[in-house]
């Protein structure tokens, strides 16, 4: 995978590419994390359980508890929110320009950030095909919960492994999961967007 990393005023940003890895394998991990979280990232990872569920053909309001420990050695209970783009601040939705993308909100350390799910800051991955394979962009946005330029690189480290991984695991798991027809247990949607800015929307989520 190629990498490059830059940084802003409003966060930490890696472009990536891979070449043995689809948009629609992208798409179809963000409604299956509980299959792949430990491949995902097999140092740092615990296993994820959904507090809410995503829904065959729209993950928007889904949140996974994403248990972890970064490379600074601090454990991190996360509850994590699949955001619905009319939801998303403008100044964030700028930095989308692929054809597919999710942004997650993290919520807090522990269920009680679900009483008032204040957004701490927002995660944005997106995608899109290329001759070679796909393409993309990574970033760390921190709102409520600012993130210093140091915390953006110890995120930045954990999220090249996390999107470096993809090309070791997802072509194939997506395959084995083939077979499962029942969209109960293998969930589906297609992330492309439409629009920019302020019109920025799911194309096929309603």
């Amino acid at each position: 995978m190629k990498v490059n990393l830059i940084q802003d005023d409003m966060g930490t940003h890696i472009d990536w590419q891979h070449e043995s890895v689809t948009p629609k394998m992208i798409d179809w991990f963000w409604s299956n994390m509980e299959k792949a979280m430990l491949l995902w990232h097999p140092a740092q990872h615990e296993p994820l359980e959904w507090e809410i569920p995503p829904v065959h053909g729209n993950p928007v309001g889904s949140i996974h508890i994403a248990p972890q420990t970064w490379n600074d050695g601090t454990r991190q209970n996360l509850y994590i929110r699949f955001e619905d783009l009319k939801d998303v601040p403008a100044e964030v939705k700028k930095y989308i320009v692929y054809e597919h993308c999710v942004v997650v909100a993290g919520l807090g350390l522990g269920n009680e950030c679900l009483k008032n799910p204040d957004p701490m800051g927002y995660r944005i991955h997106q995608w899109e095909k290329t001759d070679y394979g796909v393409r993309g962009k990574s970033s760390a946005i921190g709102m409520r919960k600012k993130e210093t330029k140091e915390e953006g690189l110890i995120w930045a480290d954990h999220c090249m492994e996390e999107v470096g991984n993809w090309g070791v695991f997802l072509p194939a798991l997506y395959d084995l999961y083939k077979v499962v027809k029942n969209t109960d247990y293998n969930p589906y949607a297609d992330l492309s967007v439409e629009g920019q800015g302020e019109d920025l929307r799911y194309k096929y989520i309603k």
